[in-house]
């Protein structure tokens, strides 16, 4: 099933004085239950187009539609919305509250769907046995290792139940048994419960692992190859 589709993608800055064409009338489809990686070199538009799939940016043209939703005729309040609905985020520097313990940090995009307190509780526990964190609830982002942090990051990713989740280079800042392990994590919840997974990343370790490899250059596809794996 589609759950992305764009269509002549294009993101320009600095239109007006000196313009840096970030990515070209790029189109694109992902399906549900994809474990796909964006690769490409440094400036190639990989991060920037990951940006506009989660409508954190938005395009200079073309369209980005998401569950039969074009999310560039949103609102920034409706964009909002719909992302707190339908779109996980990991991000390379976790991003996590640090005053908010793990628990409090998976729980709080539940808070602002306003889900009631019993159904909070059950899915942040079960988020986090599912990452192997069950037991460290009540630590706090600088109690935990890097590898933690990015882990409490995926559980609170999914804590929305979200179409999909786009991570931006998440293993960066990890040590090779940390990556590996979260790696490890994110591919069995991809294949065990269909989550979708789009990486943005330079680590030949996502990508050795990848079903689906987009490599971008200079803004265009240069190649969208299936793995089997």
């Amino acid at each position: 099933m589609e759950i992305i589709k764009i269509q002549n993608l294009t993101k320009t800055y600095n239109p007006d004085t000196l313009p840096v064409h970030a990515v070209k009338g790029v189109d694109l489809t992902i399906n549900k239950g994809e474990f796909t990686a964006i690769v490409g070199p440094s400036g190639s538009g990989k991060s920037t187009l990951l940006n506009m799939l989660g409508g954190l940016d938005q395009p200079t043209s073309g369209t980005v539609e998401i569950a039969n939703t074009l999310i560039n005729d949103l609102s920034d309040n409706e964009l909002i919305e719909f992302r707190l609905k339908n779109i996980g985020f990991v991000f390379q520097a976790y991003n996590l509250i640090p005053v908010l313990t793990a628990k409090e940090n998976v729980e709080f995009i539940m808070l602002l769907q306003k889900r009631d307190k019993s159904e909070r509780n059950k899915r942040t526990k079960e988020l986090l046995d599912s990452v192997g964190l069950g037991d460290r609830l009540n630590s706090r982002p600088n109690e935990l290792s890097g590898g933690q942090q990015q882990r409490v990051a995926v559980a609170r990713a999914l804590a929305s139940k979200p179409q999909f989740v786009l991570a931006d280079e998440p293993t960066a800042n990890l040590d090779s048994k940390s990556a590996e392990n979260l790696l490890d994590i994110m591919q069995d919840l991809n294949k065990t419960e269909g989550i979708t997974f789009i990486f943005s990343t330079h680590d030949h370790r996502v990508v050795n692992r990848a079903r689906r490899v987009v490599t971008l250059e200079d803004g265009v596809i240069a190649s969208d190859v299936q793995n089997d794996i």
